[in-house]
């Protein structure tokens, strides 16, 4: 069986505290977008992974598909599963494409063995995956907020927009974004925000992570001021980053930005 986990974007990103625990609380919009991962499973006399595409760093052990299959196994009878898992979400560009794919790897063992899962109980898998990967099992447009797992629905529609990914050539550790910021409170909840026009949201929705992000990577912060002048109503990076995407209202000639390792990608 095959499945097609598809990324997101992050529209404004406010870290608003630390906890106890390690985690900090945020407040943030995932939009779902048109890049995608192709998973597929099949069953097997021995669990395997594959993968192919965008190499996938770290020890196969450790992927988030394997840790959803193991999860899965101490609750149900499964049977052992070939993975395979071709990679076209570039990796390390706040686009949660590892998450995606552990998210649509639970909803498609699901189906393929008929577990009988609903959403609420897939959530209570992919919450012990990810901060952001139960966003993935319905992947329709929220306000996250705790530490990335909790949603409320918005009614955001992008589709009458052009929107445009940039992945520019640089790596941005979590870590590295995290130690750059310092966490407040915002004086408007994005939750809020997010219903005005398009238009207005340059000065009023912003990501923290930019600021230091931009500070040691001028590359990425060359990237967002290109998408700005060449039209765009909105533009911010996603996410930790690396990648930076552009809202605009018909379809820009980015020409100019086109460079060795820069990937684009119309959303």
């Amino acid at each position: 069986m095959l499945i097609f986990p598809n990324a997101k974007i992050n529209i404004g990103l406010n870290i608003t505290g630390r906890r106890h625990d390690g985690y900090h609380n945020l407040e943030t919009i995932f939009y779902p977008v048109k890049i995608h991962d192709a998973l597929e499973v099949i069953e097997s006399e021995q669990l395997t992974f594959q993968s192919s595409g965008i190499p996938i760093p770290g020890r196969v052990d450790d992927n988030l598909c394997i840790k959803g299959y193991h999860l899965l196994k101490k609750d149900h009878d499964l049977p052992p599963v070939k993975i395979h898992l071709h990679k076209k979400i570039p990796i390390g560009a706040g686009l949660g494409g590892g998450s995606a794919d552990a998210a649509f790897f639970i909803r498609l063992m699901n189906q393929l063995f008929e577990l009988g899962l609903s959403v609420d109980d897939m959530m209570a898998y992919t919450r012990r995956l990810g901060a952001d990967c139960s966003f993935f099992i319905e992947s329709k447009p929220v306000f996250a907020y705790g530490i990335g797992d909790e949603f409320n629905p918005v009614g955001l529609d992008l589709s009458g927009y052009k929107i445009v990914l940039v992945m520019p050539p640089a790596h941005v550790s979590t870590g590295e974004a995290y130690r750059g910021v310092t966490p407040v409170m915002p004086g408007n909840s994005l939750q809020e925000l997010i219903s005005l026009p398009v238009a207005e949201w340059k000065t009023l929705i912003k990501n923290d992570f930019e600021k230091s992000v931009f500070k040691n990577h001028a590359v990425v912060r060359g990237v967002k001021a290109a998408l700005y002048n060449a039209g765009a109503i909105y533009a911010s990076m996603s996410g930790s980053g690396a990648s930076v995407f552009g809202i605009f209202n018909e379809m820009p000639d980015l020409s100019h930005l086109e460079g060795e390792n820069t990937v684009f990608y119309n959303v």
